[in-house]
C-alpha cells in the first residue's frame, strides 16, 4: 500500500543512458525519452507512456492517466493491481455521450479537411462524399486540416471522436514534430465525462446481412469499404484495442480480422480468446504478401489496396478459392458490387438545384410529416442507410453549413433520393 503523498506512477529516475529511450514522436536518436514506471512493480507501463525531455522542440507527454483512459483501463493509484480492464460490475457510472450539437457542428469544412481531400484524390468527389456520409467523417479546428472519426454506437449515440491530422497528398498521419492525435471528450474538458468507447463504424452493424471485417485504423476501414463492400468495415483504433468489451457487439456474427503487418500473431491469439463471441477468422494476407520494405514501413490493408485501381475490383468476379484478400477458410467471396461511380454514371441525372432554400424547405416539410423508419433502409444496390434519423439530421446540417456550394450538392440529392425511395417503396 502506498504511503500518504506517494505517487503510484512516476517518471523513471535517471540511472544512466539505459534509462532513457527514443521518443515515439520526434524519434530523437540521443535517447531523450523518459518512461513512466509503476512504483509497485518497477515496470514500465507502456513504451509510449512517458515524456520527451526536448521540451523546446518536442512537446510529447503521454501520462499514465491518459493511457488508461484511452484504453478503458481502471485508474487506481493505491492498489497493487491498478491497471486492469473494468468489468461490467465495476462500471458503475453511466457512459457519457457527446452532445448532438457538437457532432452536427463538425459536419462541415470539408474544403480544408486533409483526409477528405485525400479521399477525393483517391476515389473522386462522389465516392468520397458517400464515404464521408456513411462514416460521418467530420472536421476539427484542433489543428488546421484535422479530421474527426466519430465513434457512434449501434443505437446512434456518439461516444467520442478521435481527432487526427493527415497529409492531404500521401494520406499518412502527421507524426512530426509530434503525433497528431487527440480526443473530442478531452478537448471538451469535462471532468465528469465517463468514456465508454465503441467500434468505429459500429452504427453500420444494424445491417445483419453482411459479415464484418475488423481493422486497426479508422482510415483503413473507410478505404477498404470501397474495395471490398461485401463486408461491413469497422475499426478498433489500434493493435491492442481488440478486446471483449468492444467486440461484444459482434456476438454471433461472422468476423474477418485484418491486422496490420506484424500484428497477425497477436490477433490470432485474440481471435481464440474471443471465439465465444463470434466466428473469427484472421487474414494473413499482409504476412504472406509483404516485402521487407513494406514490413519495415508497417503496411496495413489500406496501403496494400491503394496500389490497385478500385474499379478493377468491381469488374472482376473472384472465386472464393482465388480470393487474394482473405485467409482460408473465410466467407464466400462473391462477385463485387457495381462501384459507386458506375452507379452515379448509370442513374438518371439530377438537374442542379438553383433554389436550394425551396428544395430544403420542401424536404424538411416532408420528413417532419412522416414517421422516420427505425429499421435500415437499402437505398440502392450498394448503399444502405442504417440510421435514417441520423442520416437526415447530418445531411441537413451539412447542407446548411455549405449552402449553395455545388461540391455539396450530393448531400441534397441523397435526401431527395431517400424521399423518393420512401414515397415509392414504402408508400409513405
Amino acid at each position: 500500500m502506498l504511503k500518504m503523498n506517494e505517487r503510484r506512477y512516476i517518471l523513471e529516475p535517471y540511472k544512466g543512458i539505459n534509462t532513457r529511450y527514443r521518443c515515439p514522436s520526434c524519434q530523437q536518436r540521443d535517447k531523450t525519452f523518459s518512461l513512466y514506471i509503476d512504483t509497485e512493480t518497477g515496470k514500465h507501463i507502456h513504451p509510449t507512456v512517458g515524456r520527451c525531455n526536448r521540451e523546446s522542440k518536442c512537446s510529447y507527454h503521454y501520462t499514465p492517466k491518459q493511457y488508461f483512459q484511452d484504453n478503458n483501463i481502471s485508474f487506481d493509484t493505491t492498489q497493487p493491481k491498478a491497471y486492469k480492464p473494468r468489468t461490467a460490475a465495476q462500471q458503475t457510472k453511466p457512459v457519457s455521450f457527446i452532445p448532438v450539437e457538437i457532432f452536427k457542428a463538425s459536419l462541415k469544412g470539408y474544403e480544408t479537411n486533409h483526409f477528405a481531400k485525400y479521399l477525393i484524390d483517391l476515389f473522386g468527389a462522389e465516392v468520397a462524399s458517400e464515404l464521408i456520409s456513411r462514416y460521418f467523417i467530420a472536421t476539427s479546428k484542433h489543428w488546421s486540416g484535422a479530421t474527426v472519426f466519430w465513434q457512434i454506437d449501434i443505437t446512434g449515440k456518439v461516444r467520442t471522436g478521435k481527432i487526427m491530422l493527415y497529409n492531404p497528398v500521401t494520406g499518412k498521419r502527421v507524426k512530426e514534430p509530434f503525433n497528431h492525435i487527440n480526443w473530442v471528450h478531452k478537448s471538451l474538458q469535462q471532468p465528469e465525462f465517463e468514456l465508454g468507447q465503441c467500434l468505429f463504424g459500429e452504427h453500420l452493424l444494424i445491417d445483419k446481412t453482411k459479415p464484418v471485417a475488423v481493422v486497426e485504423s479508422e482510415k483503413t476501414a473507410v478505404i477498404a469499404s470501397v474495395y471490398l463492400p461485401q463486408f461491413i468495415w469497422v475499426a478498433v483504433g489500434s493493435l491492442t484495442n481488440l478486446n471483449a468489451e468492444k467486440c461484444s457487439i459482434l456476438k454471433g456474427r461472422t468476423v474477418a480480422l485484418f491486422p496490420d503487418l506484424n500484428g497477425f500473431d497477436k490477433w490470432n491469439t485474440k481471435a481464440e480468446e474471443l471465439s465465444h463471441l463470434a466466428n473469427f477468422v484472421v487474414s494473413d494476407l499482409l504476412e504472406r504478401k509483404a516485402t521487407e520494405t513494406e514490413r519495415e514501413q508497417g503496411f496495413d490493408l489500406a496501403d496494400y489496396l491503394i496500389q490497385f485501381d478500385y474499379k478493377i475490383f468491381a469488374q472482376t468476379e473472384t472465386k472464393a478459392s482465388e480470393a487474394p484478400l482473405t485467409a482460408q477458410p473465410l466467407v464466400e467471396v462473391k462477385p463485387i458490387y457495381q462501384p459507386p461511380l458506375d452507379y452515379y454514371f448509370n442513374k438518371p441525372e439530377v438537374p442542379e438545384l438553383k433554389d436550394w432554400e425551396h428544395s430544403m424547405t420542401e424536404l424538411e416539410k416532408y420528413f417532419s410529416g412522416i414517421d422516420i423508419p427505425a429499421e435500415a433502409v437499402k437505398l440502392n444496390s450498394w448503399s444502405t442507410i442504417t440510421n435514417c434519423s441520423l442520416f437526415i439530421e447530418s445531411h441537413f446540417a451539412t447542407v446548411r453549413a455549405n449552402y449553395g456550394k455545388n461540391s455539396h450538392l450530393p448531400y441534397l440529392n441523397r435526401l431527395h433520393e431517400l424521399k423518393d425511395y420512401l414515397q415509392t417503396s414504402l408508400k409513405i
